[in-house]
């Protein structure tokens, strides 16, 4: 067994708890410090069916099973090659800080209690884990050590699977065969350095001819991608028809795709799943609900309907696009109409998706980089047979204000899920709103 190092000394804020409340097991040998006003802060989260409650619940609970007479004095044993976890009280605010900061506020006073410890501590490292930059950067304003909570992180984002590969001077006879019945070969034929994943996407070409193609892990052959309509919505590019393939495969029961603004993530989602939709009971389109600025939807007038119609605009955009390809007496244009009267086609906030069986049902969740992985993991567990569930999101925008493209919820599932046989993922490169559009996302 490797060495152990010196012990050190956690202080977690709220964030990291409403985040994982299993986040206690993270820190190995080392101990833990709960601030008290980590606990009234947790107090206000406990209810209401949103994960950032089920997270205090749980948190509570959890902490219920190790109380004991030590808890709040010098802490009480978190398991087996685990450390110490204590609750700790506020004390008057340290004169260094004093000058600086107000000791009324929470993340203050969670400041002032790591500060203190570490005083004290002079032989052990005190380390306060926030999610928030803020408190971090206050933190070492004072000589604080201060650390993010990385227990999920994706460590290279950089290296994320992109879902597909080219592969230059593929043999013309190769690409020919995949032209010709039965539109596979064996993938021994291609000259390549790394084996493929499961439903890995490729684009085979030389200098006169190329083919798009997946690979099969099932048979280990490489077969032809065709450039498939959904709903009468045409792929403009490669990617985007290595997406409609993924979206439109029964076979493929979880998919993701990211990409810029204007790359037709949502869209092509949509229309896959109305193109699919005799083998589904039911399509959700659903997206989690930011506010900009951080400021809460109750600033907004109107009733709750009201307040949330605004972040359902981007869907209800896209399935216009889709509806106006036809007359409004045309068949598939009274579908859309149908679908959505008869709520066979639902858009709703995620948080009116949670907690509902998700049997037999096209689930597309848009905007995911602004979930967390433990958001992601419950949205899939739910899913019940026969259902096929779509990540959408683009890792480098994110509205969530303790989420980075190496701790959201998407990077996490792209990480985790690669190489799996019945998942596909696909980043989507060009932008096809418009020319605008597509020069802005990548200038400004």
């Amino acid at each position: 067994m490797a060495k152990r190092g010196p012990k050190k000394t956690f202080v977690l804020d709220t964030n990291v708890i409403l985040h994982d409340s299993a986040c206690i097991h993270r820190f190995a040998e080392h101990d833990i410090i709960v601030p008290i006003v980590v606990l009234e802060e947790l107090d206000r989260f406990k209810k209401g069916n949103e994960t950032l409650n089920f997270h205090a619940r749980e948190f509570v609970r959890a902490l219920d099973t190790l109380s004991g007479d030590k808890l709040f004095e010098g802490g009480v044993p978190i398991g087996p090659g685990l450390g110490r976890i204590g609750i700790k009280l506020d004390q008057p605010h340290h004169p260094d800080l004093a000058a600086m900061f107000q000791p009324g506020m929470a993340d203050h006073r969670i400041l002032n209690t790591a500060y203190q410890l570490s005083k004290l501590k002079q032989r052990r490292e005190v380390i306060l884990v926030t999610k928030d930059v803020n408190l971090r950067m206050k933190a070492k304003a004072v000589g604080l050590m201060s650390e993010d909570y990385t227990s999920d992180h994706v460590k290279n984002i950089s290296a994320l699977y992109a879902g597909n590969r080219i592969i230059e001077n593929a043999p013309e006879k190769v690409i020919d065969r995949m032209y010709s019945a039965p539109y596979a070969v064996d993938a021994a034929q291609l000259p390549v350095t790394e084996g493929f994943l499961a439903n890995e996407f490729m684009i085979l070409r030389n200098n006169r001819k190329s083919a798009l193609a997946i690979f099969d892990e099932e048979t280990r052959q490489v077969r032809r991608v065709d450039k498939l309509p959904g709903y009468s919505i045409l792929p403009r590019n490669a990617e985007q028809c290595f997406a409609m393939y993924a979206l439109t495969n029964d076979q493929i029961q979880l998919v993701s795709m990211t990409g810029k603004a204007g790359t037709g993530k949502t869209l092509l989602a949509l229309a896959a799943a109305l193109e699919c939709k005799k083998h589904y009971h039911q399509i959700h389109m659903a997206r989690p609900v930011v506010p900009l600025s951080n400021k809460d939807i109750g600033y907004l007038p109107g009733d709750i309907q009201s307040k949330l119609a605004p972040y359902m605009l981007p869907l209800y955009d896209n399935l216009g696009v889709i509806q106006n390809q036809f007359p409004e007496n045309d068949r598939r244009n009274k579908r859309i109409k149908e679908l959505l009267e008869s709520e066979q086609l639902m858009i709703a906030p995620l948080s009116y998706i949670r907690g509902r069986s998700l049997a037999n049902v096209y689930f597309i969740v848009d905007e995911s980089q602004n979930l967390t992985p433990h958001e992601v993991k419950t949205i899939i567990t739910r899913a019940g047979a026969g259902t096929k569930i779509v990540f959408t999101g683009d890792i480098f925008q994110i509205d969530h204000p303790y989420l980075n493209s190496h701790s959201n919820g998407l990077s996490y599932l792209i990480e985790k899920m690669t190489g799996q046989k019945i998942y596909a993922h696909i980043n989507l490169k060009r932008g096809e709103r418009s020319k605008l559009a597509e020069l802005a996302s990548d200038l400004l």
